[in-house]
């Protein structure tokens, strides 16, 4: 796959002080922005979700789910999050709120747990949030068959336009998995709110295939959301050393983990020779080396009209916000920003007041908002 344009964002170290937080300024291709600290202090926060009246909720990878009020994350976790484990990548992931969740105040969170003597696995569980504390928590989806393995959870969701909720399993760092649609991992499920197979996915009635799957040879999803246009869900995945990818879910398509790939095994030997054979659908787009990629959103706001319709994906290992221009699904510019930052970007979300936040990775992780330097 060919870049088409790849530009390199240009950072600066110049603070400036900024209502309600400290801000610091950079420059990119298309335009000046800057950071403000929302927050900081939260122990690895994963995953961002905008509550109807201005605050949001936070989830906190070791376990707890944090509101931010006013531009003030609040001293105490929220009560009622499920019972879960935090080891290795595993813990509290993501949260989404229902589609109609000012009316009905439903949302779901993605989180690991661990049975004694059968082992660890991605859940999903459902919840209602009445302001203060998590009720209602029933679990709704979780992936089997366990395994001991403290890795690949995935565990991001987004919401299609029918009100169907996808949820990403990882491999569980047991790569033939993926391959395997009776086994839960390495792939992502379409469910139903109350975790039922979607209607009309692509394995329903097929044998021993799981009937929630709607995609499988996937590693570790760690990046989804939807596309403001054409409705479709985009994706990102890790891939071992090189090979990170960028797909559109497509039902029933097979993206290839481990029969293909772009990377080599972190010991330094080939995993395959092929990066593509027929009946597997090619990344849209690919890094080697690897940026680790973590969070995903499309800009879709105001505030800055030069990023209209660009896709922005964090990067853990590579420390920067990459931008992703896509037309017709092929890539034709590609830009690194916040290079100096030296931050793991986790989460990166599209806010609806025009501006992008970013979460870092880290025992002091922070909340940004990205708005215009003016």
């Amino acid at each position: 796959m060919k870049r088409f344009l790849i530009a390199s964002g240009l950072c600066a170290g110049l603070l400036t002080w900024a209502t309600p937080a400290l801000s610091q300024t950079f420059s990119s291709e298309d335009t000046s922005f800057k950071l403000e600290t929302v927050a900081d202090g939260l122990n690895h926060p994963w995953s961002l979700a905008f509550l109807p009246d201005g605050s949001q909720l936070v989830t906190e990878r070791e376990g707890q789910l944090r509101l931010i009020k006013n531009n003030q994350l609040q001293p105490d976790p929220i009560p009622g999050v499920p019972e879960l484990v935090v080891s290795g990548q595993g813990g509290l992931l993501d949260v989404i709120l229902h589609p109609n969740f000012a009316d009905n105040r439903t949302l779901f969170l993605s989180y690991a747990h661990k049975i004694s003597r059968e082992g660890m696995t991605t859940r999903v569980a459902r919840a209602t949030f009445d302001g203060q504390k998590l009720q209602n928590v029933d679990v709704i989806f979780e992936a089997l068959p366990r395994s001991s393995t403290s890795r690949h959870f995935a565990g991001r969701m987004e919401f299609d336009s029918n009100g169907n909720l996808y949820v990403a399993v990882g491999d569980r760092g047991e790569m033939d998995r993926a391959q395997n649609t009776s086994d839960d991992a390495g792939g992502v499920h379409r469910l139903t709110i109350n975790g039922d197979p979607a209607p009309g996915n692509p394995f329903t009635g097929e044998g021993s295939a799981n009937a929630t799957f709607f995609t499988y040879g996937n590693r570790n999803i760690q990046g989804m959301t939807r596309h403001p246009e054409t409705g479709d869900i985009w994706t990102h995945e890790h891939g071992p050393r090189g090979g990170d990818e960028v797909n559109i879910l497509r039902s029933g398509a097979n993206y290839g983990w481990p029969k293909v790939t772009y990377g080599i095994d972190y010991s330094g030997l080939s995993i395959t020779d092929k990066t593509t054979m027929p009946g597997i659908t090619d990344p849209l787009h690919y890094w080697v080396p690897s940026i680790a990629p973590s969070g995903m959103a499309f800009y879709t706001g105001d505030l800055f009209p030069a990023w209209q319709g660009d896709l922005f994906v964090g990067a853990l290992k590579m420390r920067k916000l990459v931008r992703l221009r896509f037309e017709e699904s092929n890539l034709v510019e590609e830009e690194d920003l916040l290079m100096d930052l030296n931050e793991r970007i986790r989460d990166v979300r599209m806010g609806p007041d025009g501006a992008l936040w970013l979460l870092t990775d880290s025992s002091n992780g922070k909340v940004y908002r990205v708005v215009p330097n003016d």
